[in-house]
């Protein structure tokens, strides 16, 4: 009899054992799942000739033409830090003017909204900053 209480016992910590792990792992994978796809990202456009800035916002996933750039922001996102938030952009511009065949974008890269300069945007004439993401 007190051979048989033991061995339910045993039982009933290995089903919560691994209902927990269950748990525990499904939880923890599903909160990486979710992610907020944000819709639109704002930018910054500085055309150093006329010293005029224009903000735009660009729907992501979708080329947009300004002047003489063709701009295409495939994902913005926000940090998931409250204390801190920072804004970063993967986005692919082409110079519609330049007819050379050797570069394909002007700009192929990341650019994060706290500092530009870590991966600047480098053209003649224009400058881009990313400023903000949102829905």
């Amino acid at each position: 009899m007190y051979l048989k209480k033991n061995i339910i016992l045993g039982k009933t910590k290995i089903v919560f054992f691994v209902i927990f792990i269950y748990l525990f792992f499904n939880f923890s994978v599903y909160s990486e799942k979710i992610q907020i796809n944000e819709k639109f990202a704002e930018l910054n456009i500085l055309d150093k000739v006329s010293s005029k800035t224009s903000n735009v916002q660009v729907k992501i996933g979708e080329e947009f033409i300004f002047q003489n750039l063709l701009i295409n922001v495939l994902k913005c996102q926000n940090s998931k830090f409250d204390d801190d938030p920072e804004v970063t952009a993967y986005m692919q511009v082409t110079d519609l003017k330049s007819k050379s065949n050797d570069t394909v974008f002007v700009f192929n890269d990341w650019t994060f909204a706290s500092s530009p300069s870590i991966r600047p945007f480098d053209h003649p004439v224009y400058d881009i900053w990313l400023k903000k993401c949102y829905s």
